[in-house]
């Protein structure tokens, strides 16, 4: 049985784990001169894992209490084979990481929250502590199906932090592609790295933590191509990096866009739709502006 001991230690090991091959990445980059850190970034970074923290200080207890409240009370199943429970448990979390990483990439309100972790142009171990600051605030309630389905609550943090240090591992560029069938079915660095560009084709694509397969069946999933070189961080940058603006300006800019107009129904929309959504057709999303790429390489293909 999993106690808060074993979650405390293991969330230590894990992430010294980290910071020591962070470390090591950085040297490798520094000695091969392959420019994958800046001091400046690097210090964004640790701001921004910072304040998390501090936020899932503060959410911490209550997040635990929640979640076991619905596991005592409301839990609907019991697996009683050790095995099949942290089978089921890492399968179902990772999937229902999948709908949490979407909603912040498809719904803008969540996207304000989320774009801190890809406003680096750098690409690297340290990427992954660059954290969604405000996610702990409603992360848990994307769980509490997990606690419904008979999961203990120390559980499902246990397995989500274990989950979480895979998905700082791929964000490296140090590891190519790995083995066919590694890359089916898991996510890799290769795969992450699309998810992280800001390049058209690969927008909002490669949501997954763990498993790479919840993206190949919701039509998410997008392979790295050799033709279409990766460029990191935003399509719009951000070019006011203080302390407050890296935090905020995606929420400022929504605020902005919502006084465009005098409908209170397009102004929820600018909060549910996907970014990029205008009340005018003025801007475009993701899938509009995958749309016209695939569009012009149609033109492209047939004057050849």
């Amino acid at each position: 049985m999993i106690t808060e001991k074993h979650l405390s230690s293991a969330i230590f090991y894990l992430f010294g784990m980290i910071i020591v091959l962070s470390l090591l990445e950085s040297w490798f980059s520094y000695r091969h001169n392959k420019k994958l850190y800046e001091t400046k970034d690097t210090i964004t970074t640790v701001y921004l894992m910072g304040v998390n923290f501090l936020v899932n200080l503060v959410m911490k207890t209550g997040t635990f209490l929640f979640l076991d409240y619905c596991y005592q009370n409301y839990s609907m199943v019991s697996i009683t084979n050790v095995y099949w429970y942290w089978i089921v448990l890492i399968i179902l979390q990772d999937f229902l990481y999948w709908l949490l990483h979407t909603t912040g990439h498809f719904v803008r309100v969540f996207w304000a929250v989320h774009v801190t972790h890809h406003s680096s142009e750098k690409f690297n171990l340290t990427t992954g502590f660059r954290s969604s600051v405000f996610e702990p605030l409603y992360r848990l309630f994307f769980f509490v199906p997990l606690a419904l389905l008979g999961f203990s609550a120390i559980d499902i943090l246990f397995a989500y932090y274990v989950t979480q240090i895979y998905g700082n591992l791929v964000h490296t560029q140090t590891i190519g592609k790995l083995h066919p069938i590694i890359e089916y079915i898991f996510v890799t660095p290769s795969h992450h790295r699309v998810h992280h560009a800001s390049n058209a084709r690969y927008l909002d694509k490669n949501m997954g933590m763990l498993f790479i397969i919840w993206d190949r069946l919701f039509g998410t999933f997008q392979e790295e191509l050799p033709e279409d070189k990766i460029k990191y961080g935003l399509v719009k940058e951000v070019e006011d990096q203080g302390p407050v603006n890296i935090i905020f300006h995606e929420f400022i800019a929504l605020g902005q866009d919502m006084k465009k107009t005098d409908s209170w129904f397009d102004k929820i929309k600018y909060l549910i739709n996907p970014p990029g959504w205008s009340h005018d057709g003025n801007s475009l999303t993701s899938k509009d502006i995958q749309r016209q790429l695939l569009e012009e390489e149609s033109t492209a293909y047939a004057k050849q």
